[in-house]
């Protein structure tokens, strides 16, 4: 996909915030330290686009990034991180699902999984989310530069089993390091999203 012109939107936390719903929308979701800002950057071939935090559970916001005005690119807050209160982790729940249940552009919910471990019972709740609102299931398996070659295909498999992937179900082995997983990604936006 040959990439212009990349705006970040707005930070939301409420559907009163969200952009117009006129182009499809991709939403990345994930633990909070699987490295979601940094994927986003590498996709879009930008360095500091979406900002990446040195401490894991800092984005509390939904944020909207614009693509060549052909598609929006969507941060969800992450989840998992132990340090954050109860409180914070029902709001950030409540965040989530609430853009999930209402954004009526949403094409797809990627789920983002660090390669080098079994999903967490998070993820297998975020699928479930996924399963209810989307007609397939598509998985990044981030940071497999940390992995040998030999290692990435039985991690791949495992990821598979645990989060009971199938049929039409799409998994991409990535790295924001060596751009392991890029094409392939834009691959699946061309031919499933329809945006070129």
């Amino acid at each position: 996909m040959n990439i212009h012109n990349v705006n970040f939107l707005i930070s939301a936390v409420n559907p009163r915030q969200y952009p117009a719903a006129n182009v499809p929308e991709l939403a990345f979701a994930g633990r909070s330290n699987v490295g979601k800002s940094s994927l986003i950057n590498k996709l879009l071939n930008r360095k500091n686009l979406a900002r990446v935090s040195q401490k894991p559970g800092k984005t509390a916001t939904i944020n909207f990034f614009d693509i060549d005005g052909a598609i929006n690119f969507v941060d969800l807050p992450g989840y998992g991180f132990a340090r954050v209160s109860k409180e914070e982790k029902k709001k950030w729940g409540n965040i989530i699902e609430t853009y999930l249940n209402s954004r009526e552009n949403l094409s797809q919910v990627i789920l983002l999984v660090d390669s080098r471990h079994t999903p967490t019972e998070d993820d297998r709740t975020m699928m479930g989310f996924i399963r209810a609102v989307c007609d397939r299931a598509v998985v990044i398996a981030t940071k497999c530069d940390k992995l040998k070659k030999s290692e990435i295909e039985p991690r791949m498999y495992d990821i598979i089993k645990t989060l009971r992937l199938e049929g039409d179900d799409i998994i991409i082995p990535f790295s924001t390091v060596n751009g392991m997983g890029v094409e392939e990604f834009w691959s699946y936006v061309t031919e499933i999203i329809g945006v070129e």
